[in-house]
């Protein structure tokens, strides 16, 4: 069931968000080779609960056992933070982090290069950073879930990279998985339509290979099944009158 949200609601979830947004610098700050996945994991930590009434919303989540994901090259979502995983120059990390504050939940990710990256690697990150932008864009009132995913996809495809089809966005707010499932592909004026009040994780994920994925033993960790690069970026996007509104900005 889709769970409209008020405007108060939205504007507690944009509180939570603004947190969420400067856990996110403050991991971009902190990225550099020799620093392990596990030291990123409490950076966020710390920092979100410096902020009283904010916790990390993944620790824990369906048994999850860190308060990021973090995924490197390769990887997609869903990476295990670890002491043991050091990031070396030229590699590239997903970061991603949820927030719960006052009953609300909000969600937000980046790709963020380790030191210098190569050409394809920067191309990557600006074409899923845009992709994201453009999905932002048509996440208007009067449109449909549909026009979200197709924005994405025509920047994506464009470039010659992929979207992930086995992976969506989602509703969020008071659970941190609600509906409708927010697809980066699709098109125009399909699925559900597009209403104030509905509050949305919208986050690309794209390969510079081939779409398909595969999950490793660990049972988190979904990678590109090519060993091709992967990005993600995402946004908690709440749908008002005015037009979107980004609630995960710092």
């Amino acid at each position: 069931m889709i769970q409209l949200k008020s405007a108060r609601e939205i504007d507690l979830m944009a509180q939570g968000g603004k947190i969420l947004g400067a856990t996110i610098d403050a991991l971009r700050a902190a990225v550099r080779p020799g620093m392990s996945t596990g030291d990123l994991d409490q950076v966020a930590e710390e920092f979100i609960r410096s902020h009283e009434g904010a916790v990390p919303a993944f620790k824990g989540l369906y048994g999850f056992p860190g308060s990021i994901c973090s995924s490197v090259n390769h990887e997609i979502v869903h990476g295990i933070p670890s002491k043991k995983r050091v990031l070396k120059e030229g590699d590239i990390i997903s970061l991603d982090v949820g927030v719960g504050y006052k009953g609300y939940f909000t969600d937000s990710a980046a790709t963020v290069p380790v030191g210098q990256i190569g050409p394809e690697a920067q191309r990557l990150l600006d074409v899923t950073q845009r992709s994201l932008d453009a999905g932002i864009g048509a996440a208007q009132v009067g449109n449909h879930i549909g026009d979200i995913g197709f924005a994405v996809q025509a920047v994506v495809e464009a470039a010659g990279f992929s979207v992930v089809r086995d992976l969506v966005g989602h509703g969020i707010g008071v659970e941190f998985h609600e509906e409708p499932q927010v697809p980066n592909y699709g098109k125009p004026k399909r699925r559900e339509k597009l209403v104030p009040g509905l509050t949305l994780a919208i986050e690309p994920m794209v390969n510079v290979g081939g779409p398909a994925t595969k999950t490793l033993p660990d049972r988190w960790t979904i990678v590109t099944l090519d060993g091709s690069l992967s990005a993600h970026f995402e946004h908690t996007v709440a749908i008002t009158e005015n037009g979107p509104r980004v609630l995960t900005r710092a």
